[in-house]
């Protein structure tokens, strides 16, 4: 049975004549769109085709950076990785490996790499990927920083917990207390993107209900962000319901962060500090 499940190799061959298609497609619209801006230059090139799997490894052993940017050529990520080959927990941004990794990951993602490829693009690539996680990084920093406030003005103690209701297990970002029935539960969610508010919305809406159905006493909120300010109130309609409590926005800016904390605090009957 375990054979029946696709790994990295299997979605590959999924996509691989569309994908030859567009990139011969992108190919062609980019030369005519910039016809008058195209230059032919030396640039510096690695063979691939002329590498095998043991100089491959090899090169990661010597030098462990370069694993991203060659992973990332290959739309490979770190779970394809744990999943077919079993090495868990790599950074592909900074690895450790072990030689024997080193070997297995080159005999791995050899088959993937263009026969040629320019060191430019590799950088490039690299730089695309490192800039989107660190963007995403960022933005769960914003998650931390409500619930540290929250710590910081309620007096007691929250934290992230699970609990369950008709069967189902639930996730809350911040609850109190940190054991035992809940008392007091916080949903903290992102919405970036206007499509994405009935999905958000309602995924709030059920926990809430979820949760009063586990604990009916218990009292539910939920810190938002959303850019579009002139909209908050029709994300607040949609939310309207018994089993929440309070609804409160906030952005990046530490003063916002610090409002919404006390106005959902407040509202929730914890005053805090």
């Amino acid at each position: 049975m375990a054979n029946d499940y696709g790994n990295h190799v299997d979605y590959m061959k999924w996509v691989e004549k569309d994908a030859a298609s567009r990139q011969k497609l992108i190919e062609t619209a980019l030369s005519k769109a910039f016809s008058k801006f195209v230059e032919k230059r030396q640039v510096e090139v690695i063979v691939f085709s002329s590498i095998t799997a043991a100089e491959l490894a090899q090169a990661i052993i010597g030098y462990p950076v370069i694993l991203k940017p060659l992973l990332a050529a290959c739309n490979i990520a770190a779970r394809a990785i744990e999943r077919d080959l079993g090495i868990k927990n790599l950074d592909t941004y900074n690895p450790r490996v072990t030689d024997d990794q080193a070997k297995i990951i080159s005999g791995y993602i050899k088959p993937f790499l263009p026969g040629i490829l320019e060191i430019p693009t590799l950088t490039r690539i690299d730089r695309i990927a490192f800039v989107d996680k660190e963007i995403r990084k960022k933005k769960g920093q914003w998650e931390k920083r409500i619930i540290a406030g929250i710590n910081r003005f309620a007096g007691t103690k929250f934290r992230k917990r699970m609990f369950e209701s008709q069967a189902e297990q639930f996730e809350l970002d911040a609850a109190s207390p940190g054991t035992g029935q809940i008392k007091v539960g916080i949903d903290i969610k992102r919405i970036e993107a206007r499509r994405d508010i009935h999905k958000r919305c309602d995924e709030i809406v059920n926990k809430a209900a979820k949760l009063k159905t586990a604990f009916p006493r218990v009292k539910f909120g939920a810190v938002i962000y959303y850019p579009f300010i002139e909209e908050h109130v029709n994300i607040q309609n949609r939310l309207r319901s018994n089993n929440i409590n309070c609804i409160v926005f906030a952005s990046e800016a530490n003063e916002s962060v610090e409002n919404a904390v006390r106005m959902l605090l407040s509202s929730l009957g914890m005053g805090g500090k």
